[in-house]
């Protein structure tokens, strides 16, 4: 009887990792070939651009400073009250 815990990576279900998972914390190998322990085609997570479940890629946050004219924004203020 097999254990439940232990997926068999080998039975054509799981794809093979690709270049992008490299340094992924999710990556286990199994037979020599590596793949990922959280989806089965680690390639179609990648193709509209970051795999949500990399572990080493984290998203880039562009914080945008936008000028505020402080003349308005003390005219904007003034109304509200």
């Amino acid at each position: 009887m097999q254990n439940k815990a232990t997926a068999n990576y080998g039975d054509g279900r799981f794809q093979p990792v690709i270049e992008k998972c490299e340094g992924c914390g999710r990556i286990v190998e199994q037979e020599g070939v590596q793949y990922c322990k959280s989806y089965l085609y680690p390639s179609a997570k990648w193709k509209l651009g970051l795999c949500n479940f990399a572990t080493h890629a984290k998203p880039e946050i562009n914080v945008v400073t936008v000028r505020i004219n402080p003349l308005k924004a003390a005219k904007r203020a003034s109304k509200r009250k």
